[in-house]
């Protein structure tokens, strides 16, 4: 099974951004816990601050990929171009957030992506990413 976990902006200071909403773990220690936790399964990880490189791997890694789960942080809410890309491939999308967006502020309730995708974890902290991957080693067919 070949994965593809996604990040978008700001998420690359995990662990000094705003540790009250995000934790003080940064992204790169939990993703070598994931990686340990199924180290059957192959990982790829992804972040970026600009909206086209993130259009751009998922075109590059939907249509081969098993998975794809979407942190697209602000751009959730913001980004078409994101929607569409992940509406125009084959590989299956989890939208994860670390918080539970719906308790801030109320422009981060819409999601452009979500109608797009199998599912949105949202509000476990980083396991948010855990249980996507769970999701899709445990479900028959996504």
């Amino acid at each position: 099974m070949k994965l593809c976990i996604i990040n978008g902006p700001n998420l690359n200071l995990l662990g000094t951004r705003e540790t009250n909403i995000y934790g003080d773990s940064s992204f790169d220690d939990y993703l070598i816990n994931l990686k340990n936790t199924y180290s059957n399964i192959e990982i790829d990880y992804f972040q970026s601050n600009i909206e086209g490189e993130i259009i751009d791997k998922i075109q590059k890694v939907g249509f081969s990929f098993d998975g794809i789960v979407l942190n697209a942080a602000a751009y959730t809410h913001t980004s078409i171009g994101i929607a569409d890309a992940v509406k125009a491939i084959n590989t299956p999308v989890i939208e994860v957030h670390i918080s539970n967006v719906t308790n801030r502020a109320q422009y981060r309730h819409n999601s452009y992506i979500a109608p797009n995708c199998i599912g949105v974890i949202l509000g476990f902290g980083m396991e948010s990413y855990r249980l996507a991957i769970d999701n899709f080693v445990n479900s028959p067919k996504n």
